[in-house]
C-alpha cells in the first residue's frame, strides 16, 4: 500500500522510494493481437497480388450458346488455354447470348479490334472435317490474333471458324460471280491442278444480280495471281456440248466430289507483277471461256434470218474460213408488220483484230482500215454476208459463218440503226428446200391428168393394132415363117461334112491350092530367069 505523500515527510517514517502514477496507453497492443495482424497483412499482399495479376473480362456474343458452359468452356489461342467463360446469359433482344470470360493477364496484347472468336465444335464444311477432338474434350472457343493496334473488350463471335488464319502466309482476293454453282467456304483453289488456296467467304451482291466471294491463295503460289489471270469454276465434271462435239474438262477427283476453282493466265500473257491484295478479278463459268482471247475492239451487228435457227445458242461461234472472229450475244423473234412476216434477229459481236495480221512479232492489231464504214461498204457490194451453217452433224449445233457470195443481191446498210443490219444468205439446206419446194411448184403446174388421159387413149389404140395384127397378119407371118424353117434346114444338110456340096467345095479347094504353088513357082523362077518370057524354058544341062 503506497502512503501518501504527505505522510512521507513525518518523522520515524520509512525511507522508500515515492511511487509515480503512469497513466496506461490506449493503443498498446497485446501479444495476441500480434498473430491476427500478420494473418491481415499476408491476405492483403495476396488480395494485390490477385488484383495486379488479373486479366481482363470480355464479352463475346453468339448466336446460340450451343457448347457454352459457364466456368467449363475454355479460352484457346493455339491449343493453348488464355481463358475461361464465367457466365452464359441472353442478350436483351434475346435474339443471341452473351459470354462473359476471363483472360489470363498476358493474353491482354491479344484483344484487338480485328480478334476474332468462335465455338470449335465438329463441323463438315467445304469438303474439310474440323473439331474431331471436342467430340471427348468438349467445345471450346476459339481464337485467332488480329493485326491492328486498337484495343477491344466486346466481341461478335464467327458462326463459323474463319477458313484462313491471319498469320498464314499468302493474300486474299475478290471474285465476281454470276451464281455460286457449288462452291461453298473452305471449297479448294487450284493452279494446274495443284492446291494452292481456298475460298474464304461468300456474300449476295446488293442488286442481287451476283455474287462476291473472296479467296486465300498461300504463299508462294500468290505470286503467280497477276492483272491478267483468269479464274473459272473448276466444279465437278463439266461437259460441253458446242460445234466441236463433246468436251469433258475436269481439274481433280476432290473437285469432282465437291467443287472447286481454277486459275491461270493466258499462253500469250506477257507476265508481270503480281496483283495487290484484295485485287478484283471476274469468275468464268469454264476454263474455254476463261481463256478466249478478250478484245479491246467489238462492233455489234444484228443479222435477220427467215429460217430455224434451231441448234443455235447464244456464245455460238461467228466463223470467217475457219477462224472464229466474234461470237453470238441474243437471238430474238420479230413480227414485220409491213411484210406481215415473221424473222429472227440474231445480234452478234464482231472482232475487228481479228482480221488484222499478227503474222509478224511485236505488229499491233487494230482495224483494217481508218474508216470501218466505207470498208463495210465496199465488202458487201462484194458479196460479203453471213449465213446460217451446221457446225456438227451429230449434236445439229449451227454457227454464223462470213463469207463472200458474188450472186448476193446487193443489200444497203443504214448505219444510223443501233446495231446496224448486217446482210445474209440463207444458209445450204434452206437453199436446197427453196430449190425442191420451187420444183414442186413445177411439177404441180404439169396436166398430170391430161397425159394420163392422152396415154389411156394411145394403150387403147395399141391393143385395137395388136388385135388386128394376131387375126390378119399373124398366120401369113406364120407360114412365112414355116418356109424359112425349110430354107434353112436344106441348107444344113447341103453343108453337111458328107454331103456332095462339101465334098466338091473340099476338092475344089485342093485343087486351088495346087494352082497357087504352081503360080509361086513360076514367079520364082522368072525371077531368076526373066529372059524366059522372050526365049521361053531351056532345059538345064546335065
Amino acid at each position: 500500500m503506497v502512503e501518501p505523500p504527505e505522510r512521507r515527510d513525518e518523522p520515524g517514517s520509512p525511507d522508500f522510494p515515492e511511487a509515480v502514477v503512469k497513466p496506461r496507453s490506449r493503443w498498446r497492443l497485446q501479444l495476441v493481437w500480434l498473430v491476427p495482424l500478420i494473418a491481415v497483412l499476408i491476405g492483403g499482399w495476396l488480395a494485390v497480388q490477385a488484383v495486379l495479376q488479373k486479366g481482363p473480362t470480355i464479352t463475346i456474343s453468339f448466336k446460340t450458346g450451343e457448347g457454352i458452359e459457364a466456368g467449363k468452356t475454355k479460352i484457346k489461342y493455339k491449343d493453348v488455354d488464355i481463358g475461361v467463360v464465367r457466365s452464359v446469359v441472353l442478350s436483351k433482344d434475346h435474339r443471341g447470348v452473351i459470354a462473359s470470360a476471363e483472360l489470363a493477364k498476358d493474353a491482354t496484347s491479344l484483344l484487338v479490334d480485328d480478334t476474332r472468336f468462335w465455338v470449335v465444335r465438329p463441323r463438315v464444311s467445304g469438303g474439310t472435317v474440323s473439331g474431331l477432338g471436342t467430340l471427348l474434350s468438349g467445345s471450346f472457343i476459339g481464337t485467332d490474333v488480329g493485326t491492328q493496334a486498337k484495343e477491344r473488350r466486346d466481341f461478335v463471335g464467327l458462326e463459323t471458324p474463319p477458313a484462313v488464319a491471319k498469320d498464314v502466309p499468302g493474300r486474299e482476293f475478290v471474285l465476281k460471280s454470276e451464281d455460286m454453282g457449288s462452291l461453298d467456304v473452305g471449297t479448294p483453289v487450284f493452279f494446274r491442278r495443284l492446291q494452292v488456296g481456298q475460298i474464304t467467304a461468300y456474300t449476295l451482291d446488293a442488286d442481287g444480280n451476283g455474287v462476291t466471294l473472296r479467296v486465300f491463295i498461300n504463299a508462294p503460289y500468290d505470286k503467280y495471281v497477276r492483272a491478267d489471270t483468269r479464274f473459272w469454276h473448276a466444279s465437278g465434271v463439266d461437259v460441253s456440248l458446242d460445234t466441236t462435239g463433246v468436251k469433258v474438262n475436269t481439274q481433280s477427283m476432290v473437285a469432282i466430289l465437291i467443287g472447286g476453282i481454277a486459275f491461270q493466265s493466258p499462253p500469250e500473257s506477257p507476265g508481270g507483277a503480281p496483283a495487290q491484295a484484295n485485287a478484283e478479278f471476274d469468275l468464268f463459268h469454264d476454263r474455254a471461256e476463261a481463256m478466249r482471247r478478250h478484245d479491246r475492239i467489238a462492233d455489234t451487228y444484228v443479222l435477220i434470218f427467215k429460217e430455224s435457227v434451231r441448234g443455235l445458242t447464244v456464245g455460238a461461234p461467228v466463223d470467217f474460213r475457219g477462224i472464229v472472229v466474234g461470237e453470238v450475244t441474243a437471238i430474238y423473234t420479230r413480227f414485220d408488220r409491213a411484210k406481215k412476216e415473221f424473222n429472227i434477229p440474231v445480234e452478234v459481236r464482231v472482232y475487228p483484230e481479228r482480221f488484222t495480221s499478227r503474222y509478224e512479232t511485236g505488229k499491233k492489231g487494230g482495224r483494217l482500215s481508218d474508216n470501218p464504214h466505207e470498208l463495210a461498204v465496199f465488202l458487201f457490194d462484194h458479196g460479203f454476208r453471213g449465213q446460217l451453217r451446221t457446225g456438227n452433224l451429230l449434236t445439229g449445233q449451227l454457227y454464223v459463218a462470213l463469207d463472200f457470195f458474188p450472186g448476193a443481191p446487193k443489200a444497203k446498210v443504214d448505219w444510223d440503226a443501233k446495231p446496224p443490219e448486217f446482210p445474209t444468205v440463207p444458209g445450204g439446206l434452206q437453199s436446197l428446200q427453196d430449190s425442191v419446194t420451187a420444183l414442186v411448184a413445177k411439177l404441180n403446174k404439169v396436166p398430170f391428168e391430161g397425159i394420163g388421159d392422152d396415154l389411156r387413149k394411145s394403150l387403147q389404140q395399141a391393143d385395137g393394132l395388136l388385135k388386128t395384127l394376131n387375126t390378119d397378119v399373124a398366120p401369113e407371118a406364120r407360114a412365112a415363117m414355116v418356109s424359112a424353117r425349110a430354107a434353112l434346114d436344106s441348107a444344113n444338110n447341103a453343108l453337111a461334112p458328107d454331103s456332095t456340096l462339101t465334098q466338091s467345095t473340099a476338092e475344089t479347094m485342093r485343087e486351088l491350092s495346087r494352082t497357087a504353088a504352081s503360080l509361086r513357082a513360076l514367079a520364082d523362077y522368072l525371077e531368076s530367069h526373066p529372059e524366059a518370057l522372050l526365049r521361053g524354058k531351056t532345059e538345064e544341062k546335065k
